[in-house]
């Protein structure tokens, strides 16, 4: 058995954090989207900011598949695209309506979380998993601070 390093994870590995790099990107991205639906400046705001911590998780993420010598381009997935087909949809339906713009993004961090929680679990002692960590702390506040607005627009 070898010894697991940043520069020679193993295949489990590697693919597991090849979906993260893809959920992430897939969070970018709808994020964006429903930025543009909403109404609200403080909401837009907040979506842009969780996209943008979501790209530089992407990309620190990818960096390390690209250390293991997997130039492989990683795109989002087709239930991304769908999940921001949908969400679009609610959003142009309800006229941007604050609460349901967010209780579709909160469906799309349970995703994201629920993936970190997974991978941090399946690759317990990788030189990755600090890493994972940290970023998993900032995904479950972006989860946390959706929540909270979504409850607080469901009251209006």
């Amino acid at each position: 058995m070898t010894l697991e390093t940043i520069r020679d994870l193993n295949t489990d590995t590697l693919e597991k954090i090849k979906d993260l790099v893809r959920i992430n990107k897939d969070s970018v991205a709808g994020f964006r989207d429903a930025a543009e639906v909403i109404k609200d400046d403080q909401i837009k705001l907040l979506f842009a900011t969780i996209a943008n911590q979501r790209a530089g998780f992407a990309d620190v993420l990818n960096r390390y598949v690209m250390l293991n010598e997997d130039d492989t381009e990683i795109t989002t997935s087709w239930r991304g695209m769908f999940h921001r087909w949908w969400l679009d949809l609610r959003g142009t339906v309800t006229g941007g309506d604050a609460h349901a713009v967010l209780a579709e993004a909160e469906r799309g961090e349970d995703a994201i979380k629920q993936m970190y929680e997974e991978v941090i679990q399946q690759t317990a002692g990788s030189p990755l998993n600090d890493v994972l960590l940290a970023q998993y702390a900032h995904i479950m506040h972006g989860h946390d601070t959706i929540r909270h607005l979504r409850d607080l627009y469901d009251r209006r």
